[in-house]
């Protein structure tokens, strides 16, 4: 059965309009909806859960990987997730086995970038 598509217009920042891609829940979807973080602490809160299943969906989907370490942050605004204008994120080793995603803050006129947070997939065995 194949899923009915949506693709809705979201006004990202002013005067630029995108459209999000929004299927009807799958069990893909990196979020089940839009988040416009406004501040390094609404990042720090919602950020890590979003990203860590872009991690689990990297490990399993090829072409989403390729889109994301193309560019990260529109394959985000593409989803739904929009950082603060003073963020960035950067995809770090993505050809190993435990990639990472770092999210910088980086005021204007500045060279100096502080790291917010960063995200890694880490594989353990137990028993």
């Amino acid at each position: 059965m194949k899923k009915k598509q949506q693709n809705l217009p979201v006004k990202a920042k002013p005067n630029e309009m995108i459209t999000v891609n929004q299927e009807k829940t799958s069990s893909f979807d990196i979020t089940q909806k839009l988040h416009h973080l406004k501040n390094r602490s609404e990042v720090r809160k919602f950020l890590p859960d979003i990203l860590g299943r872009v991690l689990a969906r990297i490990w399993i989907d090829s072409n989403f990987k390729e889109q994301f370490e193309n560019d990260p942050q529109k394959t985000l605004e593409f989803n739904g997730v929009f950082l603060p204008d003073d963020m960035h994120i950067e995809f770090q080793k993505p050809n190993s086995d435990r990639p990472r995603i770092v999210v910088y803050e980086q005021r204007p006129n500045s060279k100096f970038k502080l790291r917010v947070l960063y995200l890694q997939l880490i594989m353990m065995a137990g028993r």
